[in-house]
C-alpha cells in the first residue's frame, strides 16, 4: 500500500497530527485548552499572592460574571486567602480579567504532590571500612605531633 493510500491523500495536511494537536483539536480540545488556561493564569497570579499562602492555594475556575474560583489545602489557608481577596482581584484585573468576586474552597487533596518521604537506615560500619578510615585519617596527620588524633 502506498503512503497516500494510507493517508487518505498525498497532501500535507492529511499526515498524522501531533498527539498535543489532536488532543486540542475540536470538539475535545476545549476542555484542554481551557486546562491549559487557567494553569498559565494560575502561574501569572501566584507571584502576586503572599509567599507562604502561594505554596497552599491553587486557582481552580474563572466563573462567570468576574468570580475566581481558589482551592486551598487547608481552612487556615482558606481563611488567609479570603483576608487577601482584594489584592488577589487587583492582580486578576492587572493581567486582564474582570474579576470582581473571590471564592476560596477547602479541599482535602494536596494541591502539590509531595514525594513521599522516604526512611533510610543507618547500617554500620563494617570493621574492615573503620579500620580503612581510620588509616586514611592518620595519613592525614602531621607526624611531627605530640599526640596521636591531634591536628596541627
Amino acid at each position: 500500500m502506498s503512503e497516500s493510500a494510507m493517508t487518505g491523500s498525498g497532501s500535507r495536511d492529511s499526515l498524522p497530527q501531533a498527539a498535543l494537536e489532536a488532543l486540542l483539536a475540536d470538539p475535545a480540545g476545549d476542555p484542554l485548552r481551557r486546562a491549559l488556561w487557567l494553569d498559565a493564569l494560575d502561574l501569572r497570579l501566584r507571584p502576586c499572592l503572599p509567599p507562604e499562602l502561594a505554596a497552599h492555594v491553587r486557582l481552580a475556575n474563572v466563573a462567570p460574571g468576574g468570580k475566581l474560583v481558589f482551592l486551598a489545602d487547608a481552612p487556615v489557608w482558606t481563611a488567609k486567602l479570603r483576608l487577601a481577596a482584594a489584592e488577589v482581584l487587583d492582580a486578576a484585573r492587572s493581567v486582564g480579567l474582570d474579576a470582581t468576586v473571590l471564592t476560596v474552597k477547602t479541599t482535602a487533596v494536596p494541591l502539590i504532590d509531595k514525594p513521599s518521604r522516604v526512611e533510610r537506615t543507618v547500617k554500620p560500619m563494617s570493621t574492615a571500612s573503620r579500620d580503612a578510615l581510620r588509616a586514611a585519617l592518620d595519613s592525614l596527620q602531621d607526624p611531627d605531633s605530640a599526640e596521636p588524633g591531634e591536628r596541627s
